[in-house]
C-alpha cells in the first residue's frame, strides 16, 4: 500500500482483516529522508517527508486500530534524529520528533484496551537510507564517505553502527509478552549516541 494514500491504505488493512481477521501489531516502519535544507526553494520534497513519515503513519494506525484486540501492540520506528537535530535533515527531524509525540499520546489514548504503542528510536543503522545519508551529508562537507562514517562513530560512544536484525530485535521484545508492560516509551538503540 502507498501510506501516503488514505484509500491505499484503507484497502490495504481490509486485505490484512480479511485473511486474518484482526490486527494483532502493526510495526510503522515506512519512512523517507534526505538533505532539505530549510531555504531549498522547493517545498515539494520537505512536505513529502512529513506526508510520508507522519501522516503515513497516522493513516496506518487510524485504518487499523478498529481491527486490533485488546492487548495489541503499535512500535512506531522513529529516529535519533527526534532527539535531537542535525542541519539540512529539518524535515525529517521534525517528523521523527513527531512520531514521538503521536506514540506518547496515542499510549495514553489505547492504554484502557492495554494496547501498547512505543518508539523505536535507532541511531546509525548498516542500512541503504543510512549509507545514502552519509553519502549526502559528507557531499556537503566536501570530505569522503569513508571520513565521514569515521567522524560519526566516533560521536558514538561504542564505536559502532547498529545492525538492521537488532532494531527487529527489539521490535520483537515489545511485540511479544515481554513488552506488556511497556508503554509510552521512545527507546533508543544507538550505541550511546543519545542518553534521552
Amino acid at each position: 500500500m502507498d501510506i501516503r494514500d488514505p484509500k491505499s491504505v484503507d484497502a490495504g488493512i481490509r486485505r490484512i482483516v480479511d485473511r486474518f481477521g484482526k490486527i494483532d501489531i502493526v510495526v510503522n516502519n515506512a519512512g523517507i529522508s534526505g538533505v532539505i535544507p530549510v531555504d531549498f526553494p522547493d517545498t515539494a520534497a520537505w512536505l513529502d517527508v512529513i506526508q510520508t513519515n507522519v501522516i503515513g503513519t497516522y493513516y496506518v494506525t487510524h485504518s487499523a486500530v478498529p481491527h486490533m484486540p485488546d492487548g495489541g501492540r503499535i512500535i512506531m520506528i522513529s529516529s535519533v534524529l527526534g532527539k535531537f537535530g542535525v542541519p539540512g535533515y529539518t524535515a525529517y527531524c521534525a517528523s521523527k520528533t513527531g512520531l514521538i509525540g503521536f506514540t506518547r499520546a496515542l499510549a495514553l489514548e489505547l492504554a484502557p484496551r492495554k494496547i501498547t504503542v512505543n518508539a523505536i528510536c535507532p541511531g546509525w543503522t548498516d542500512t541503504e537510507m543510512a549509507r545514502a545519508g552519509m553519502r549526502d551529508i559528507a557531499e556537503s562537507e566536501g570530505i569522503t564517505v569513508e571520513e565521514f562514517k569515521k567522524q560519526a562513530m566516533s560521536r558514538v560512544p561504542l564505536g559502532e553502527m547498529v545492525q538492521p536484525g537488532e532494531v527487529a530485535n527489539l521490535v520483537a521484545f515489545l511485540a511479544a509478552e515481554t513488552g506488556s508492560k511497556i508503554t509510552a516509551q521512545a527507546i533508543s538503540i544507538c550505541g550511546g549516541s543519545t542518553q534521552a
